[in-house]
């Protein structure tokens, strides 16, 4: 479970690629921007060992590493760590690399040469979607908020509906499933006895 006493972390990039002038480009890059770590290496093996002592946030990586192909890189990253944020950087893009490429559910496709404003837009978009950088109880208050939501859309329920289960308003209610609010104890105690769910099922459900 995060500590949410801790400030907020910088945001860990590892990059794989056979070109080392690129990934020292890299490096120098993401360093200047000074919200990310960044970790380079120019064989799989590397890569792989590391995500064995400490997982990234994200991995950017290379499609063509002569004698290693990024396919097979990117199947043994899948299988090995599911649901690692994989973008994918080549300097061949082709449409069909592409279309291949997001069938193996990678999050983003970066042709080189990219301009730095374009490599922080897709780090800053893989931010948000994972929720990286951020304190932690600001990124649990948006996964519990979009779990709560959910489960009441799963069983039909109105807001109304939900705030008639637990006698909380309606407006407290939409302030939690937006993430505007942390709910108290009691308001969580409430829902999650709505749903017929312990709390601690709930917070699983969402990483903590």
């Amino acid at each position: 479970m995060p500590n949410l006493t801790e400030s907020v972390s910088k945001i860990s990039v590892s990059v794989l690629d056979d070109d080392v002038d690129f990934l020292h480009y890299i490096e120098d890059l993401l360093a200047d921007e000074g919200i990310y770590s960044v970790l380079t290496f120019s064989k799989p093996q590397q890569l792989f060992e590391a995500c064995e002592q400490q997982l990234p946030d994200i991995v950017l990586l290379d499609m063509k590493m002569g004698e290693f192909t990024g396919d097979w890189v990117l199947e043994q990253l899948q299988t090995r760590w599911p649901g690692l944020c994989v973008i994918i950087v080549t300097g061949y893009p082709s449409l069909e690399d592409m279309r291949q490429t997001f069938k193996m559910k990678v999050f983003d496709y970066l042709p080189k040469p990219f301009t730095l404003a374009q490599l922080r837009q897709t780090l800053n978009n893989a931010a948000e979607v994972y929720g990286l950088g951020r304190l932690p109880h600001e990124f649990l208050r948006d996964r519990l908020g979009q779990r709560i939501k959910l489960m009441r859309t799963e069983r039909g329920w109105s807001l109304k509906d939900l705030a008639q289960f637990t006698r909380l308003s309606v407006s407290q209610i939409s302030s939690i499933e937006r993430g505007a609010h942390l709910p108290s104890i009691e308001s969580l105690l409430a829902i999650c006895k709505a749903f017929n769910k312990k709390p601690s099922e709930v917070l699983a459900s969402i990483g903590f």
